[in-house]
C-alpha cells in the first residue's frame, strides 16, 4: 500500500510521529493523526435449490480471470447487507435474501492495506443469470466441481457455508 503523504483535510505534508504506541502519519497543521482504516466489502454465498454454487469470473483485477464470489466495496451510507445485495446484482443479474451471516474475515491488500470482508449466506434468489459489473462470466458450479477459487476469504465462506447446510441437513432427518 502506498504510504500517505497528505493530510486528508487540509493537504498539509504528513510526518511520521509516534503516537498512541506507534508510528503515525500525523498532521502538524491539524495537530492530529490520521488513522488508516481497513476498507469493507462483502461477499455472498449463493446456492440454488440443486446445491449448487453461484461464481463469478472476475473481469478486473487483481486475479482478472479466476472464479470468485459476487461481491464488493461498501459504499457510504450503506449497510453491509445492502451492499452484500446490491453486488450480488450488479455483478449477476439476480436479487436475494439474506439467509444468514457466514463471518467476517480481514485480509492483507497491497492498494487498500486491509479489507474487512462481510460474508452471508443467499438460498432465495431471483432473476436472469446475467455477467456484470466487473464480471465476464457468471455461473453455478456443483460443490464437488468448483475451480480455483479467487481469494482465500472466498473459500473459508464457501466452506462455512456447504458445512452449515450439512449439519443443518443432517439435523432434519
Amino acid at each position: 500500500m502506498q504510504q500517505k503523504l497528505y493530510c486528508y483535510y487540509c493537504g498539509h505534508t504528513l510526518q511520521q510521529k509516534m503516537w498512541e504506541g506507534r508510528v503515525r502519519s500525523f498532521c502538524s497543521q491539524c495537530r492530529i493523526p490520521i488513522y488508516e482504516n481497513p476498507v469493507p466489502a462483502t461477499a455472498v454465498v449463493v446456492v440454488d435449490h440443486f446445491g449448487q454454487l453461484l461464481l463469478v469470473k472476475r473481469n478486473v483485477a487483481p486475479k482478472q480471470g479466476y472464479w470468485a464470489l459476487p461481491g464488493g466495496f461498501m459504499e457510504l451510507l450503506e449497510t453491509p447487507e445492502t451492499c452484500a445485495l446490491r453486488e450480488l446484482q450488479e455483478e449477476t443479474g439476480l436479487r436475494g435474501t439474506i439467509d444468514r451471516l457466514l463471518g467476517v474475515v480481514a485480509n492483507n491488500s497491497d492498494v487498500y492495506g486491509t479489507v474487512l470482508i462481510v460474508g452471508y449466506l443467499i438460498t432465495a434468489h431471483e432473476g436472469e443469470l446475467l455477467p456484470g459489473d466487473d464480471a465476464s462470466d457468471v455461473a453455478f458450479f456443483p460443490s464437488d466441481e468448483l475451480p480455483e477459487i479467487a481469494f482465500t476469504s472466498h473459500s473459508r465462506f464457501i466452506n462455512g457455508a456447504f458445512a452449515s447446510q450439512k449439519l443443518y441437513l443432517k439435523t432434519e432427518d
